[in-house]
């Protein structure tokens, strides 16, 4: 009810919020306060954490890219992210709110990082969210890789992903 209403009043299109694991704590470190979305600050999002206004969504002809989440073989994440990231491109409000909408198990697809077929699906989830623009992809992976160093990635295998190797 909180998350629609919030839909309604600020005429954002995605509300994205918070999840809780199996014990009732929360998933992943989010935000305090309201936060609008853009292309840097989104790709962990996760679709159980996501609510759409499907009225703007359709009006925009924004879909899920088929070609990335589960079921696609290489590149089976990052759908959530490119869908933001789609609708951040058509001119769609989109807000992380710090409200619960969700409970998920602790495990997920997305806690793969580290291993080589994680590295490359990562690298190119990038690369499709910033389509069209040869630079930004690579300075994403730069950043997301740097935060990731020392917390299971190690520097060969962070050269690999920002060189897409």
């Amino acid at each position: 009810v909180e998350a629609i209403s919030y839909l309604e009043k600020t005429g954002a299109g995605l509300l994205l919020g918070q999840a809780v694991d199996e014990n009732g704590k929360l998933r992943k470190s989010y935000p305090s306060q309201v936060q609008r979305l853009n292309k840097f600050n989104s790709a962990k999002a996760a679709t159980y954490e996501m609510i759409v206004d499907l009225e703007q969504v359709r009006a925009a002809g924004v879909l899920f890219d088929e070609n990335f989440g589960a079921g696609a073989e290489k590149t089976y994440l990052g759908d959530e992210y490119i869908f933001i990231c789609d609708l951040v491109s058509a001119g769609i409000r989109c807000d992380f709110v710090p409200i619960v909408l969700a409970s998920h198990p602790t495990e997920s697809s997305g806690s793969g990082w580290g291993t080589d077929r994680d590295r490359v699906a990562r690298a190119l989830i990038f690369d499709r969210a910033f389509k069209g623009n040869r630079t930004l992809p690579f300075m994403a992976r730069v950043a997301f890789g740097l935060r990731k160093i020392g917390k299971g990635l190690t520097l060969g295998p962070y050269m690999r992903f920002i060189f897409k190797r």
